[in-house]
């Protein structure tokens, strides 16, 4: 637990830190965007972000959940849009204060006040009674939880049977062959300025899905469909106006904008992958 409790300060501390400069400077959505099947088509940023949220839905064939958990929702953005497009209620968790603060002044502001609620709480420590949810929607946080086999039974433990499970996060690549060492110290390197636990692979998520208790496990790689993300991150992080916002947001803001060079390099070199998994929980 002291690991865990190190782990979560780091974060929370990283995230308090930088949601300002990224706020400022994409917006409301603190995820990859997608840019079709082949990484191929040009697109705005914001609309690559969104568009991701609308491929994952139609990929995961959600259909009408009441009650959803975004797990890891940074400031709410996933959580409103859920919440708009398939008329549901959504708790939103997070480990930063700051941006549980501003995703309830985002969620008043949309007129979601009473549909969206944002809370400061580790999604491992997440209770039964809580939920039940029938959607728990996992965008790219997966990849901070240090123990994915637990983390898959307390999101198990809180859908409700029927429920549905989307996840996508960052992953290394399919072993074997192994890791090889050049590959281990790239993704070292990612892991340690974004302050995440050692990653796995999707087929590793897929295999613990099925062991906890899950049905219709399936996954797909989507790499090529969100690498042109990180490029666009950079020429945006560029500007005189955003440079003085890094400046403005500290050491530890600057180090993850210096680890986007490790982003593209470990989508390139194939060592790095993002992958999406559906789940469901059995009728009982």
């Amino acid at each position: 637990m002291g690991n865990q409790a190190g782990l979560n300060e780091r974060i929370r501390h990283f995230y308090d830190r930088s949601t300002a400069i990224w706020l400022d400077t994409w917006g409301e959505h603190m995820h990859h965007g997608y840019y079709g099947p082949d990484g191929k088509e040009e697109k705005d940023h914001r609309q690559a972000q969104t568009d991701l949220i609308t491929e994952f839905l139609q990929w995961g064939h959600v259909q009408n959940p009441a009650r959803i958990l975004d797990a890891g929702c940074g400031v709410g953005g996933s959580a409103r849009f859920l919440a708009r497009v398939l008329n549901a209620e959504v708790l939103g968790l997070t480990l930063s204060p700051v941006q549980a603060e501003r995703a309830t002044f985002f969620n008043q502001q949309a007129g979601l006040g009473e549909r969206v609620r944002v809370e400061v709480q580790d999604v491992l420590q997440l209770k039964v009674d809580q939920g039940p949810f029938d959607l728990i929607w996992s965008l790219e946080s997966a990849e901070h939880m240090p123990e994915k086999r637990r983390l898959l039974q307390v999101f198990y433990d809180t859908l409700r049977p029927g429920g549905t499970l989307l996840m996508a996060t960052w992953c290394h690549r399919e072993t074997p062959p192994a890791i090889m060492e050049k590959e281990r110290n790239l993704m070292q390197k990612i892991e340690h300025y974004y302050h995440l636990p050692p990653m796995i692979s999707l087929g590793e998520y897929e295999q613990m899905a099925g062991e906890t208790g899950f049905q219709e496990v399936k996954t797909a790689d989507w790499t090529n469909s969100v690498a042109p993300f990180w490029p666009a991150v950079v020429r945006s992080a560029v500007t005189w106006h955003s440079l003085a916002g890094l400046l403005r947001a500290g050491w530890p803001t600057l180090r993850g904008a210096w680890a986007m060079q490790f982003m593209m390099r470990g989508y390139r070199s194939g060592a790095l992958r993002f992958g999406v998994l559906h789940a469901k929980k059995p009728n009982l």
